[in-house]
Order: C-alpha cells, then sequence, then structure tokens
C-alpha cells in the first residue's frame, strides 16, 4: 500500500517513550484517504496513484473537477495529491488508505501550509541583521542598499526585500512516527509539523538517506 496519507493538524502534546523520556509530538488526525486516479507507465509514463481528502461542497467545484471525480465514481474531495508507486497492482478507483499505512518509528516527511505572518520586513523575514541600535545611526532594520549604479541600473530578480511572509507551502523531511491510533485514526509526530491548527499536512514516506 502506498505510504501516505492526508490529515488535519490538531496541535502539539507530549508523551513519554518506552524509556521515560518525554517526546514532543503533533497530533494529526488521518482520516481515511481514497484513491481518486490511477496513472501508468503505458498512458502518462509513469506510475502514480493520486489520492483526495477531505470534504467539499459541490458548489464550489469547476466543472472539469467534477467530471474528474465522477470519471472516478468516488466522492468529491478538498484536497488531491499524487504519489508515485513503483507498480500499479493491488490499486483500485474509490480504495480507502488508512493509518495503518504508516508504521511507528518510520521516517517521514510532512507537507504543509506555514501560518501567514502579513507583511514583514526584512529582519523578520529573512534575518538581516540590521544597523547600529546606538550613536544616533538612524539605520535599525531597513535593508539598506538593494542595487549597483549605472550598470545594470536595475533591482536584480529574487533580491531579499520585505514583502507578505508565510502562507507557503512548506516540507519538512525526517519527521518520526511516534505513535498510530488505527481506532481514532490518529498519527503521533515527533516535533513540530509546517502549518497551523486546523490546517491539512500530507504525511509521506521519507525515502531519501540520511
Amino acid at each position: 500500500m502506498v505510504k501516505a496519507i492526508f490529515g488535519t493538524k490538531l496541535g502539539m502534546t507530549q508523551v513519554f517513550d518506552a524509556s521515560g523520556d518525554v517526546v514532543p509530538v503533533t497530533v494529526v488526525k488521518a482520516e481515511p484517504c481514497v484513491i481518486t486516479q490511477l496513472k501508468s507507465k503505458d498512458k502518462d509514463g509513469y506510475d502514480a496513484v493520486q489520492i483526495g481528502y477531505g470534504e467539499v461542497k459541490e458548489r464550489k467545484l469547476t466543472s472539469p473537477r467534477k467530471g474528474h471525480f465522477q470519471k472516478a465514481g468516488v466522492k468529491a474531495t478538498r484536497y488531491l495529491a499524487e504519489i508515485r508507486v513503483e507498480e500499479l497492482n493491488g490499486y483500485e478507483l474509490g480504495q480507502e488508505i488508512k493509518v495503518s499505512v504508516l508504521e511507528e518509528g518510520e521516517s517521514v516527511k510532512v507537507t504543509g501550509v506555514s501560518r501567514g505572518k502579513g507583511f514583514a520586513g526584512v529582519v523578520k523575514r529573512y534575518g538581516f541583521h540590521g544597523g547600529p541600535g546606538t550613536h544616533g545611526s538612524m539605520f535599525h532594520r531597513a535593508p539598506g542598499s538593494i542595487g549597483a549604479s549605472s550598470f545594470p541600473s536595475r533591482v536584480d530578480k529574487g533580491k531579499r526585500l520585505p514583502g507578505r511572509m508565510g502562507g507557503q507551502r512548506v516540507t519538512t523531511r525526517g519527521s518520526k512516527v511516534v505513535r498510530v491510533d488505527q481506532e481514532k485514526n490518529l498519527i503521533l509526530l515527533k516535533g513540530s509539523t509546517p502549518g497551523p491548527k486546523g490546517g491539512w499536512v500530507l504525511i509521506q514516506e521519507d525515502r531519501k538517506k540520511r
């Protein structure tokens, strides 16, 4: 079974491990996800499974999206994710993916949308040092020079400047599955995960070697 599942972040707490040490964990409510599409090498060039999660009102769906779910014969979902697999044997449309696909102690990567923090300056947004705080410098949290002189007479693309901070898709690697509660559909992940309480997260097997 594909080792990936959507969930809703409930918040953080702490538990005790087998040796009695306190472990900070993030609690994720992972209701069963449903397979909404199968992609094969013959048709699409690679093998992948698309999973869906979350309720959504039908009036909020576009016609193409509505037709996508109707073709698969499954209930419409709010979030979709495509997971690469080695082969499609054992997968079928409408099949449910539950928390049992993950095992305790397994290394996973977690994807979510970071908290939006609004408009921020370069000191908060990028950790700029700023200028002297005394002797009347009048240069405390400003970005300073942002470009060259007559050439090229413009600001380079990608220059770190003040702007909207947060609210972006973020993936963290190396998280550990501390516990899996199949009765309550709960997954406890060691440490913090991206996003606020009530936000969606996608938990996948971390295949990157460390």
